[in-house]
């Protein structure tokens, strides 16, 4: 098969690869995948990856183990993480803290940028015909945007801002808005005021920050860069919460006592319901066709990246 490869030093490469196998788990022929700000901080060397990146993904499940064969056929997405569903961590967190996880693209697993991956059926969610593969490419971010959602209780009202209005950013804000918070999106770029605009959300400027500051119950980080947080702090009013959604290269300068002083709750927030995705997207709450400005072959893979940095969503069709 065809595969994007991600080696040492941040090296792209289109490359033959075998099919992957894994035991007991079901081969499914990607037909669309999403560049995500993840995969861009990989890049730079992120978790040290080197493989087939990509965990954003709509496919059809070509291959399944005996027991399994129901599966065939059908059109999927995948939730990322492969757990062992045994240890300490898949007992008391789920299999998204296995201590001994794969993730898809990310850690010891090839991902989902060639034209095959594999997944154990538990990974598996179908996809209503409903939702084109498109539109399927945005399940698992969506996912992760309505994490928030289910860590932190939205009350009708409450002040909710996002820091960064990028793939996921406006996603997140979309969710926020849905539960009932009063929610802003500092952007940094008239582009990204007007990507909010049509999608009806309110934005203000990053400059806007200090004006702004201690004003918010929630205040989510999702701008994928380590000054992010400081904007972010900046907002959260004494004893509300701070979201991270930011994964990247590198590390960030914090000011603990601050934190302390005003009793900030500090959440980590990573993947998400997937089914309250699938429902979201198929009932049109949240929408990602502003969101979306190129599909490309695995061949046109250094357009694509070069796109994704200062862009929005870039998707392969292997």
């Amino acid at each position: 098969m065809r595969a994007l490869v991600l080696e040492s030093g941040g090296r792209l490469s289109l490359q033959k690869r075998d099919r992957p196998r894994h035991v007991g788990e079901c081969l499914i022929r990607v037909k669309a995948a999403g560049i995500c700000g993840t995969d861009i901080e990989l890049q730079r060397g992120y978790a040290q990856f080197t493989g087939v990146p990509g965990h954003e993904f709509v496919g059809i499940v070509e291959h399944a183990p005996e027991e399994d064969a129901r599966w065939i056929g059908r059109r999927v997405v995948g939730e990322i993480t492969v757990g062992c569903g045994r240890c300490h961590g898949c007992r008391t967190a789920g299999r998204g803290h296995c201590d001994v996880r794969s993730v898809l693209g990310i850690l010891g697993r090839d991902g989902a940028f060639a034209e095959y991956l594999a997944l154990p059926t538990s990974n598996l969610h179908a996809v209503p015909d409903t939702i084109d593969d498109v539109a399927a490419v945005f399940v698992e971010p969506v996912a992760a945007a309505y994490r928030v959602a289910e860590q932190v209780k939205i009350e009708d009202g409450m002040r909710a801002a996002v820091v960064g209005a990028g793939r996921l950013g406006v996603l997140v804000a979309q969710v926020l808005r849905e539960r009932g918070g009063d929610t802003v999106v500092f952007v940094r770029s008239e582009r990204r005021r007007s990507l909010c605009a049509e999608l009806g959300l309110e934005a203000v400027g990053i400059d806007s920050v200090g004006s702004m500051a201690r004003r918010f119950d929630l205040v989510v980080d999702a701008t994928g860069a380590p000054e992010g947080f400081a904007r972010a702090q900046a907002l959260v009013r004494p004893r509300g919460t701070l979201v991270l959604k930011s994964t990247f290269h590198g590390e960030t300068p914090i000011a603990f006592s601050p934190l302390v002083v005003d009793e900030i709750t500090l959440v980590g927030s990573r993947c998400g319901p997937f089914h309250t995705a699938i429902e979201a997207l198929a009932g049109g709450r949240i929408h990602i066709k502003p969101l979306i400005e190129g599909i490309y072959p695995l061949e046109r893979f250094s357009e694509a990246f070069e796109h994704a940095r200062e862009g929005l969503k870039q998707i392969f069709t292997p």
